[in-house]
């Protein structure tokens, strides 16, 4: 395979995701910086990724996406599960559910308990406020001209999801305006990153903008094998593309942004990661860094679902007459069924008393289907997404081969600690409370999963191993702090290496309880300013509601509604 050597720039970012586009679109804002971004997908001009109710299409397309497995997973059953990451511009946030959640206030305050230093809330927010424009105006807690549109779809005009909302606060649960505002916990509407009807990924966002300058170069269908390093220092890439081996230079710094799996990967193709685990690979080993690839997290959710006794779901618009009816409307005018990922109403409570912050969430859904877009069932119904958003399990990514085709094995070990597995039992019975509740009393009908037979421990474990699936969440498997086990300092610098960062998902220490897109975009809002080395905006002194026993015991003792 032949093999050229590319002229120079200052920067080189490795992956045009959700951390990528950001990035490019920042460091280009300086003239005087020359950057390449290079990304193994190509365009995502698609109406499947364009369209917001075609979610489903590109996440299970293996032209937008790498369609990863993990290992056998012992505590699920030894199931492979599926683990789709973007292959595109606009990466993950191209094939995502657009769901615009940053997290509790205090996931951040635990990352700077981790030894990352000025990662707190107080220091996030102000990155948070810039990267957005909420449609509801600016205040201090949301952003009014960031690059990022978001906003709560089509305004629950479905009957179903304010219903929801009402049954948590039947249920005893507290109410919230804006989860990302000062009090996550409770019920009410949820956002999107989607803008005049479309998808608004980082790469419509940020990297379309920055495309338009001359000291931004963007090469898709480029697959990175390695870092080029010079000693300890990493002075360019290597890539492949169109059968043909380039290395290109860089006079600053390569960024890695190819998320949780793909950063952790070229890493240790590179020869950076556990000397044990390369030169098991066949990999001779740079520099010995035990904790790349380890310290691996993710959500996972099943799908609590119901009949409904009213002809009002998204079930009577999945044939293909109004498939084509909705998909014409959003063509001709951006609106209508196919301009929302239909998640518009959400929950996030605590799993028990005594917890300063929630750790399940819910994904309200007017229809009972898959993931992949099929109903579940002939009829109407509903369901709602629960999941256990603050596991202690831990995986990782492995790398087993010298060759950057060969896919590193992935290992999450779901389920393992004991915590997570009785977060999914107040998954069950928590769900069935709320949804058994006055205000869905016209609309609920029969459960059709979990079903009323799942009731003790031992079979709730059961149906919870057999049917739940990623959130496709992985994260913090390259994690910021200064530990024997990080991986990157809090300036994103690669311990032990000059000139290579990391940015993106993987450097969070622990994984935030909400969607990762957001947090995705705010870190590598932050982190630009740092490589830039510009004056941080100022910490925000905005307050935050984190819940105490009272607000617990008020659930505790308010009127609820027990399963027949």
């Amino acid at each position: 395979m032949s093999k050229s050597i590319s002229h120079q720039y200052d920067y080189i970012i490795v992956g045009a995701g959700s951390a990528g586009c950001v990035l490019a679109n920042r460091l280009t804002e300086n003239p005087d910086n020359k950057v390449l971004i290079l990304e193994t997908g190509g365009s995502d001009k698609s109406i499947f990724i364009q369209m917001p109710t075609a979610l489903s299409i590109p996440m299970n397309t293996k032209k937008y996406a790498w369609q990863f497995e993990t290992q056998a997973e012992p505590h699920l059953d030894n199931r492979r599960m599926h683990c789709p990451r973007g292959k595109v511009l606009g990466g993950s946030s191209s094939i995502n559910g657009m769901v615009y959640v940053r997290g509790h206030a205090r996931d951040f305050d635990e990352w700077q308990q981790h030894g990352a230093k000025d990662w707190n809330y107080a220091h996030c927010l102000p990155y948070f406020k810039k990267a957005e424009t909420w449609s509801f105006g600016g205040n201090v807690y949301r952003g009014d001209s960031g690059p990022l549109g978001v906003n709560n779809g089509n305004e629950m005009k479905n009957p179903l999801y304010q219903a929801f909302i009402d049954a948590g606060v039947d249920a005893g649960y507290l109410a919230t305006a804006d989860y990302n505002a000062s009090q996550q916990e409770g019920f009410g509407p949820m956002h999107m990153t989607v803008k005049n009807g479309v998808r608004w990924s980082t790469a419509n966002a940020y990297l379309r903008p920055a495309m338009k300058r001359d000291n931004l170069t963007v090469v898709t269908h480029a697959l990175v094998h390695n870092v080029i390093m010079l000693g300890k220092t990493a002075v360019g890439v290597r890539y492949e593309r169109k059968g043909q081996m380039q290395d290109v230079m860089c006079n600053k710094e390569v960024v890695l942004s190819a998320g949780s799996i793909g950063s952790p990967h070229i890493l240790q193709l590179s020869g950076i990661g556990n000397k044990q685990t390369l030169e098991d690979a066949g990999i001779e080993p740079v520099h010995h860094l035990p904790g790349v690839g380890q310290n691996l997290q993710d959500h996972l959710e099943f799908y609590f679902q119901f009949k409904c006794l009213k002809p009002i779901s998204l079930n009577g618009k999945l044939d293909p007459l109004n498939k084509l009816f909705i998909g014409t409307r959003w063509i001709l005018n951006k609106s209508g069924l196919g301009a929302t990922n239909h998640f518009e109403s959400c929950g996030f409570i605590r799993s028990k008393p005594g917890l300063e912050w929630p750790d399940l969430q819910y994904h309200f859904l007017p229809a009972a289907m898959r993931y992949d877009g099929k109903e579940a069932f002939a009829g109407h119904g509903f369901q709602v997404h629960i999941g256990h958003n603050k596991p202690k399990s831990r995986g990782a990514v492995t790398v087993v081969s010298k060759d950057a085709k060969v896919a590193p094995q992935i290992q999450f070990n779901y389920l393992s600690h004991q915590d997570d597995i009785e977060g999914f039992r107040a998954c069950v019975r928590l769900t069935r409370e709320i949804i058994n509740q006055p205000a869905l009393d016209e609309y609920r009908g029969e459960e059709i999963q979990p079903g009323l037979a799942v009731q003790t421990d031992e079979q709730i474990d059961a149906f919870v191993r057999s049917a739940v699936e990623s959130a496709y969440h992985p994260s913090c498997s390259c994690k910021m702090g200064e530990d024997d086990m990080a991986v990157v300092d809090s300036e994103t610098k690669v311990h032990g290496i000059k000139g290579l960062r990391v940015v993106d998902s993987s450097i969070f220490p622990t994984i935030p309880n909400g969607n990762l897109n957001s947090p995705t975009i705010m870190v590598a809002e932050r982190a630009a300013d740092i490589i830039l080395g510009n004056k941080l905006l100022a910490p925000s002194l905005a307050k935050v509601t984190v819940a105490n026993d009272w607000q617990q015991q008020q659930r505790q003792q308010a009127p609820k509604r027990s399963v027949s």
